[in-house]
């Protein structure tokens, strides 16, 4: 396998990697009350109340709240519908990269900025909202190892681009893409 054909597996790897991860991110704002309730069985089942009771009164809170948005306000819940929705279009975006990389590298560093992006955003909206510091910092999380596959495909693009760059001889033009 040519050192081009490799980058360009491990680029469409990475990025596929991505895009599952930002679809099930997405898929799991649909049926937050479900979820909310689902991960407080298990916890219970699990023992959490015991060792982590910070944890569990956090789930138990927003599960309650979340009942009664749904119960009362189920209009309330349409905002993470539009998140998750938010979240499949993005991947979408990914498609460009996918097929062509060296030209959609922008849609790689707009997914880097959206990453670092998380963070500010946590330490700011988390305490207005109050969310609970830990919680903020899962949050964070989410920027920071999703920049992670980000930050390697980057490469792979730019190494890839060096390759297409060194095989045109000097003073030739570029093929026409």
């Amino acid at each position: 396998m040519s050192e081009r054909a490799a980058l360009l597996k491990g680029i469409r790897v990475w990025l596929a990697f991505f895009v599952v991860c930002l679809v099930l991110s997405g898929v799991t704002a649909f049926p937050l009350v479900h979820e909310l309730r689902w991960a407080e069985e298990v916890l219970r089942s699990l023992g959490a109340p015991d060792h982590l009771p910070g944890l569990m009164e956090w789930i138990e809170r927003v599960r309650d709240r979340l009942d009664t948005a749904d119960a009362d306000h189920p209009f309330l819940l349409y905002g993470t519908d539009w998140l998750a929705f938010a979240h499949l279009v993005i991947a979408v975006a990914f498609l460009g990269p996918y097929r062509d990389p060296v030209r959609n590298v922008g849609v790689v560093e707009f997914g880097l900025i959206a990453c670092a992006g998380v963070v500010p955003l946590a330490l700011i909206c988390g305490p207005i909202r109050g969310i609970p510091f830990w919680w903020s910092v899962i949050d964070m999380a989410f920027g920071v190892f999703g920049a992670v596959p980000l930050y390697v495909v980057r490469k792979k693009i730019k190494r890839l681009e060096a390759l297409a760059e060194a095989a045109v001889p000097a003073g030739a033009a570029a093929p026409a893409p």
